[in-house]
């Protein structure tokens, strides 16, 4: 596409009525004509895992919208770190800030699995939104929602120690992301140690020690490509009910806490 659209991928096309979006997403939370109008744009499209569907810094101005499949966004730390930002899966929008701006990429975004979406050119997704203000309001209160969402981390890992902070990412991740089963939930795409540590705002090493303790207490356990949470509200307990500490995991991690947002 003349905007940067990194391609069709392979495969054919999904009847629409076999996707089902969380209420809390964009598309779940629209009225379903206001729905379709918004999946009549652009053009269908299916990527691999892995497949790099936008780079950080780059000048491209289309719009992803998810309908399958989980994506993630990750930026270049001062240090040449890869930095996890944020998960988004079947019913968010990718892309929207540059759609909206029409400034450089803030982040780079890659496939979690197979995804399938809806590419759409910055000029139809401004005409969409010029000419349906329900789905203006609905993109604004998402993309408003993902602010919210960076500030109140930010404040609630404030004095918190490293453990804590990590129970709280995997509780978030779990409970936004995760599938649930049982008593707890299963969170069924790839996410590694370095990407953890980020988003913890902590050291690799003090990272690794900590899931170590929440595995070994049966809180979590891991496979390939999954983390399973046992016991959500044993996770909850420990992300919100331990209290706030300094210990001398924060003092290996002062250095990394503001590396990874």
């Amino acid at each position: 596409m003349a905007d940067g659209d990194p391609g069709r991928g392979a495969g054919g096309r999904r009847p629409r009525e076999n996707w089902a979006w969380p209420t809390s997403s964009l598309l779940g939370g629209l009225a379903p004509a206001a729905r379709e109008r918004l999946l009549a744009l652009g053009a269908q499209v299916r990527y691999p895992a892995d497949r790099v569907l936008m780079r950080e810094s780059e000048r491209t101005t289309f719009v992803l919208i998810l309908l399958d499949g989980v994506v993630k966004a990750t930026g270049r730390t001062h240090d040449g770190r890869d930095a996890l930002l944020a998960v988004r899966m079947g019913g968010d929008l990718v892309g929207e800030f540059a759609g909206v701006d029409g400034r450089p990429r803030s982040a780079t975004v890659t496939t979690c699995g197979p995804v399938a979406a809806r590419s759409v050119t910055r000029g139809d997704f401004l005409d969409c939104m010029q000419r349906d203000p329900r789905i203006a309001h609905a993109v604004n209160a998402s993309i408003v929602t993902k602010l919210r969402v960076a500030n109140s981390r930010r404040i609630d890992f404030t004095g918190c120690d490293a453990a804590t902070r990590l129970a709280r990412v995997l509780h978030q991740i779990a409970l936004t992301y995760g599938e649930r089963a049982g008593e707890g939930a299963v969170i069924r795409w790839p996410i590694t140690q370095p990407e953890l540590a980020t988003l913890s705002g902590a050291a690799e090493p003090t990272v690794h020690k900590a899931l170590r303790r929440l595995r070994e207490t049966g809180v979590v356990s891991t496979g390939y490509r999954t983390i399973r949470v046992e016991d959500l509200a044993l996770l909850s307990s420990i992300a919100f009910d331990a209290g706030d500490a300094d210990d001398a995991d924060d003092a290996e991690d002062a250095g990394d806490a503001g590396a990874g947002l």
